[in-house]
């Protein structure tokens, strides 16, 4: 019985604090009680001049994150590549004229779409008609032609200022476009197209 009244009394003991918290609670609680902007004010003390001279020491990196990359004659590489054709591109910068085997872009690409393509880099960069575009380009048709020639422009243009890079990707230029013929099945005329059905 001795032992179970000693157990008892730390715990009344105890239970006296915890009923003058509550009371202390209150009474800080009344006098934090805000009325205005200005009593606001007086509780919050210097925190947000302290936020702001946390925020005046972040620096915020603007560099690139790669560097240049330039041949001997100050020329930016790429390949692009678009269904089978290959093109190589060198840019530099110039008046905007784009050569492509050899050929003016207005005689090798005759239909206005295709020259579209080609320029969309430029244009999403705002940097037409400030670099000169000299690409070789094999394989495929016209369009695929036009679309390597384009994938190219996109990865040389981020080679020559690294800063376009997040605009160039953004505009999903940097990425080949995987799209190509789907082949041929056999019991079948096409892809997909059935011979003709004869019910006898």
């Amino acid at each position: 019985m001795a032992d179970e009244k000693n157990a008892e009394t730390p715990a009344t003991d105890t239970a006296a604090p915890e009923t003058a918290a509550p009371e202390a609670v209150e009474k800080t609680a009344e006098a934090a009680t805000v009325t205005d902007l200005a009593d606001l004010k007086d509780i919050a003390g210097d925190a947000p001049n302290a936020d702001a001279a946390t925020a005046e020491n972040v620096v915020v990196e603007t560099m690139p994150l790669r560097e240049q990359e330039l041949d001997g004659q100050g020329r930016a590489y790429a390949t692009g590549r678009r269904k089978d054709a290959v093109a190589r591109v060198w840019i530099k910068p110039g008046k905007g004229v784009v050569t492509v085997n050899g050929k003016e872009q207005d005689v090798y690409f005759a239909r206005p779409t295709l020259r579209l393509i080609i320029n969309q880099p430029f244009s999403i960069t705002e940097r037409e008609g400030q670099y000169d575009v000299v690409a070789t380009v094999r394989g495929g048709g016209l369009s695929g032609q036009a679309g390597a020639v384009k994938h190219g422009v996109a990865q040389a243009l981020t080679r020559y200022e690294p800063a376009l890079r997040s605009t160039v990707k953004a505009a999903g230029f940097l990425t080949r476009d995987s799209r190509v013929v789907e082949r041929k099945k056999y019991g079948r005329a096409k892809a997909r197209r059935s011979f003709q059905f004869s019910k006898r």
